[in-house]
């Protein structure tokens, strides 16, 4: 079931403690490349304003090499090296999308209470594999590291330093730790980093599952400060993001996730409820393969 359709399930209106920041739309078929270099040991781009129109089964166009034999792949956008996080006439914010039924931040309940993983200590951290405090368990899956450079729209994409993101997914399975049946004391999968001089977080996790009715994704809220990430009510920007085709078949492909190939194999970018009017500032850019796992870089445009 996809998270609008999980909507009325889980009432997830703000606590207004801070006056929120409003965001100008983008258009989503803005056609900009981005990329940041020198990033960790593969010194990957930074790209999330892919260019080109989107493809039939509203992929956004990408460049690079997938290896069937190997299962290693390199796909995604990629554009010119600017000192500003981007080049070109401009750039665009990163659409705003619905933090869907299992923000867990504090926006809502769960079936004990209200689920916040804001207010939880030890929720600052890189590592987002195990969970911390009341939790103790460890997602399993295929290792990927996720790495989103923030930059500023409205100071022709500056990067951010300073900045903070919350980022969520699910497991391999398609459960959300806080939510699901069995994992409402875990808060693996969750966690919130501060942004480096670059205006880059890292996470360290897992290959998220794909469950019925959405695209896999990752969801993520981003913050003015580190200070500012303890109430949703504090927000900036909810937005989510997505992986080629290419990559998810592979990832699939592995008898851990069987469950995520079968629900792939009934949805695509184009009947997804919250991809389907493009991906062109939401597709990752991803190497890696399964054997040594997977990095995803995406460049998160937001107006200050």
């Amino acid at each position: 079931m996809d998270d609008m359709r999980h909507i009325d399930d889980h009432d997830h209106g703000l606590q207004a403690d801070l006056e929120r920041l409003l965001t100008t739309a983008a258009d989503r078929r803005t056609s900009l490349r981005w990329l940041f270099a020198g990033l960790g040991a593969a010194g990957l781009p930074l790209a999330g304003c892919g260019g080109g129109s989107d493809s039939a089964d509203g992929s956004a166009s990408t460049s690079g090499t997938a290896s069937t034999g190997t299962g290693s792949t390199t796909t995604g956008s990629t554009g010119s090296t600017g000192s500003t996080g981007t080049t070109g006439a401009g750039c665009a914010v990163i659409p705003e999308e619905t933090a869907g039924p299992y923000p867990g931040d504090g926006s809502n309940r769960n079936a004990t209470g209200v689920a916040n993983a804001l207010a939880l200590s030890g929720i600052v951290r890189s590592d987002i594999r195990t969970s911390v405090a009341t939790g103790s368990a460890t997602a399993a899956g295929i290792p990927l590291t996720i790495k989103l450079q923030l930059v500023n729209v409205g100071a022709s994409c500056a990067t951010i330093p300073g900045s903070a993101l919350y980022l969520w997914h699910c497991d391999r399975d398609g459960n959300y730790s806080m939510y699901a049946s069995g994992l409402t004391n875990e808060n693996y999968l969750r966690g919130v980093q501060e942004a480096d001089a670059d205006g880059v977080v890292t996470f360290t996790t897992i290959f998220p599952g794909c469950y019925a009715g959405r695209m896999p994704h990752v969801h993520f809220e981003v913050y003015r400060s580190l200070s500012a990430a303890t109430s949703a009510a504090n927000k900036i920007k909810t937005s989510q993001f997505t992986f080629p085709m290419d990559v998810l078949n592979t990832v699939y492909a592995t008898s851990a996730y069987a469950s995520s190939a079968r629900n792939l194999s009934s949805i695509s970018y184009a009947t997804d409820n919250v991809f389907n009017d493009g991906v062109t500032l939401q597709m990752g850019t991803v190497a890696g393969s399964v054997t040594e796992g997977y990095t995803v870089t995406l460049t998160v445009g937001v107006s200050l």
